[in-house]
Parts: structure tokens; sequence; C-alpha cells
């Protein structure tokens, strides 16, 4: 079942103000028991790690991420129907 425009909008909304913040707090957390319980990761192991976190929330949203900056495709022409 496809999401309708305004849904993904909505939801894409939702998702950028609340749940990323808590995927990066959840992120951080986890990189924090990392060197906690085991030794401190190299510098450039740890950026490594921090760049994949960034880049994996969005892999499995990206269906409603995908034409958000667009014009709604549903909506009637608004030039004038010239």
């Amino acid at each position: 079942m496809a999401l309708s425009y305004k849904a993904r909008r909505r939801w894409a909304l939702l998702l950028l103000v609340l749940g990323l913040p808590l995927y990066i707090m959840l992120a951080v957390a986890l990189m924090v028991s990392i060197t906690t319980y085991i030794a401190r990761p190299p510098l450039v192991l740890e950026l490594f790690i921090y760049i994949a976190l960034g880049i994996v929330w969005a892999i499995p949203l990206k269906f409603i991420f995908k034409g958000i900056g667009q014009a709604d495709p549903d909506a009637p022409d608004q030039d004038g129907g010239t």
C-alpha cells in the first residue's frame, strides 16, 4: 500500500523532528558504551562508525523521503490551464 504525498510529507517531518534526534542519541549511547566496556577504537574507525550510523538510518526510510521536495503530483495544475 503506497502512501499519499501528504502522508509521506507528514511522516518525513515527524521522522526528522522526533525520530532523528532519538536515533542520534541512540548512536551516541552505543558509541559511549563501546568505549566504556571495550577499549576505545582508533579515531579513524570511530569516525567510520559514526559515518556508517549516519547513513544507515536513511536506507530503510528512503521511500518516505523520495520526492518530498517536489511539487504535489496529485494537486491540480495552478498555472491557469493554458
